[in-house]
């Protein structure tokens, strides 16, 4: 199987600056734990406060580009994985690309002027992360770009399309042109409900794409988020998964498959009027470096065994593993080469 651009991901790639924070830091801010938000003024200042207070690392990330590395590397075949986005022509930039280089993810950014590359603070306390998010650049991303012939020979080449729930406040239209391209051709289109607020603040464009998902991705306060904006009135994340995969699709050719991930409990997949739930690899406390990517992660792992025709239990697996790793170091990062078999 020609594995060559099989996998295209979309979405708004951002500058990790992760560091380890306190409970005042966090405070001050308005920020909860294990959250994702968009920066609002009186986020500003936080970007160069924890530069100044605390030690932090910059790490390429942004959570599709994230999921598509880790494909990248958990597939080891240069050139499998394909991802757009927009950055900025800055220092940030230009970091990006030679991180993506490196990853061996071939990437086609769009390239703003106007406005500096997205950065992502990522506050670490007790392991645990909240992100806040400074899209920038990755605010900028135009339809227009994907059009150009260059651009969407990548689309045309692709089998599976993956895009997190956060593209959807960028470009809608960008979304849908992929969403109907797959559904035309019989393709695989996977989304992530990414955060809360995405599916609270973004409900319209977000059931607008539903219908074209053959995957759908969450955790737990996403998927309970999800029913209660729909008024399904259950936290019961495996009654949740069951309706949406159920939700009506633009197209017969595949079924809704509905994977939520729940922390260190099991896996809940919904397909065909039934639920399925995997084990966790678990990790001691004291080996938990931060949760930063481990959602990502686990899709990047889940992904990467799915464009090769993978059962779904393999898909899970992989999945899980990739998040152990990620877990076990800081930001959205892994070793050279995985050791999952």
């Amino acid at each position: 199987m020609a594995y060559e651009g099989i996998l295209l991901g979309m979405g708004n790639p951002l500058l990790d600056i992760s560091a380890v924070v306190d409970e005042d830091f966090l405070k001050k801010y308005g920020i909860k734990l294990n959250d994702a938000i968009l920066a609002e003024d009186k986020h500003l200042p936080m970007y160069e406060e924890m530069t100044k207070k605390y030690e932090v690392e910059y790490i390429a990330g942004g959570a599709t580009q994230n999921s598509i590395r880790v494909a990248q590397w958990m597939l080891q075949i240069p050139g499998a994985t394909s991802y757009m986005g927009c950055i900025g022509k800055d220092k940030f930039g230009e970091e990006m690309k030679k991180n993506s280089k490196l990853a061996g993810v071939n990437v086609h950014y769009y390239e703003d002027g106007t406005a500096p590359t997205g950065t992502c603070a990522v506050c670490v306390v007790g392991g645990e992360r909240s992100l806040v998010a400074n899209l920038s650049a990755a605010n900028c991303y135009k339809s227009e770009h994907l059009k150009k012939p260059e651009n969407w020979a990548l689309v045309e080449k692709a089998k599976y399309f993956y895009i997190a729930g956060f593209f959807l406040t960028v470009s809608p239209e960008s979304i849908q042109l992929v969403a109907e391209h797959a559904a035309a051709k019989n393709k695989v289109f996977m989304m992530n409900l990414s955060a809360p607020f995405i599916c609270e603040f973004f409900r319209d464009v977000q059931e607008k794409a539903l219908p074209y998902m053959d995957y759908v991705f969450g955790n737990e306060t996403e998927a309970r988020t999800f029913s209660k904006v729909h008024g399904w009135e259950t936290d019961n994340v495996e009654e949740i998964a069951l309706k949406i995969s159920q939700w009506p699709k633009a197209s017969g050719t595949h079924k809704r498959i509905t994977v939520i991930t729940e922390g260190a409990d099991p896996v809940v997949v919904a397909e065909d009027g039934k639920v399925k739930k995997f084990p966790v690899i678990l990790l001691p406390k004291e080996k938990l470096v931060d949760t930063n990517g481990a959602g990502d992660a686990f899709v990047g792992g889940f992904l990467s065994q799915l464009v090769q025709e993978k059962p779904i239990e393999e898909c899970v697996r992989a999945g899980c593993y990739a998040a152990n790793v990620i877990i076990q170091r800081s930001g959205c990062t892994y070793p050279e080469k995985p050791s999952f078999n």
